[in-house]
């Protein structure tokens, strides 16, 4: 049976190959390769959909490989610039906000959608439950996409004590909201109990690192100098994954793949601290 073909530009040429041919051109134009992979997906998943309907019998944009994305490299905050950054966050509104995306690698959405339900400060610990997104304009909590971002962090010390003054903080614009309070039950809030935006708290980061004089670092670079941190001091790199929530140890180790060659000094010393003479 003759393969399905589509005039207009490519008559006789297959139809995953003028798919392809498409995606190529798209690189050509200039759209980026993650550009390209999103059109992709969104190709794909309507196909998908196609063929549950029955309209078609298969989907043909499986059968085209999409562009690799390159993978930017990782630089985030020394050990120096992170405590200049901490001390530069002290006293700070959304201070325990910042230590916890410092402290523990949680995502920005995880840190926006924490509740204090969730939140043992007696044992440091929080469990992820959600994520705050906002879809079609209103503020949704949804559940994580995988069994491993459903997690539970052990809190360090600094983080405790963070959060710790800023639920008094919190219980005190309470007060002064009065009537006006919402009560959502979150950790991080607006002073009036809604839900807080995450551009606000972009904002803040930001305008913190011009003000400390820090080099520019994106919200999510928080996460990055937490794994970095981790890593450096020799913890294993499977409890840096369930910390950091990801999937598979791999990913964590090629994120990180700069700390390596660190760890394999480190381990070679060691080994001659016990064999060596």
């Amino acid at each position: 049976m003759p393969r399905a073909t589509i005039r207009g530009g490519y008559e006789g040429c297959p139809l995953p190959q003028r798919r392809a041919r498409i995606l190529a051109r798209k690189l050509e134009s200039g759209l980026s390769p993650r550009g390209v992979q999103i059109i992709h997906a969104v190709l794909r998943t309507a196909l998908n959909q196609a063929v549950r309907w029955g309209d078609l019998h298969r989907n043909v944009a499986s059968l085209v490989k999409p562009p690799r994305v390159p993978r930017g490299q990782v630089d985030p905050f020394t050990p120096e610039e992170a405590k200049a950054f901490l001390t530069a966050i002290s006293g700070h509104r959304l201070e325990a906000l910042f230590i916890l995306g410092i402290a523990t690698g949680m995502r920005q959405g995880e840190i926006m959608g924490l509740r204090w339900v969730d939140v043992d400060l007696d044992y440091a610990q929080l469990r992820i439950r959600y994520s705050l997104q906002r879809i079609k304009g209103e503020f949704q909590l949804v559940e994580p996409k995988s069994r491993q971002s459903r997690r539970t962090i052990t809190l360090p010390q600094m983080a405790v004590t963070a959060l710790r003054a800023h639920r008094t903080r919190q219980l005190e614009e309470r007060m002064l909201a009065g009537r006006e309070w919402v009560d959502t039950g979150m950790v991080f809030t607006t002073t009036s109990g809604n839900y807080l935006n995450a551009g606000v708290a972009c904002k803040a980061y930001h305008q913190t690192l011009v003000d400390a004089r820090l080099r520019r670092q994106r919200f999510h670079d928080m996460r990055h100098c937490c794994a970095s941190l981790l890593l450096a001091q020799g913890v294993h790199p499977r409890l840096v994954m369930e910390t950091l929530g990801h999937s598979q140890i791999g990913l964590t180790m090629n994120t990180y793949s700069h700390v390596i060659p660190d760890l394999k000094r480190e381990t070679a010393e060691r080994m001659d601290a016990i064999l060596g003479s």
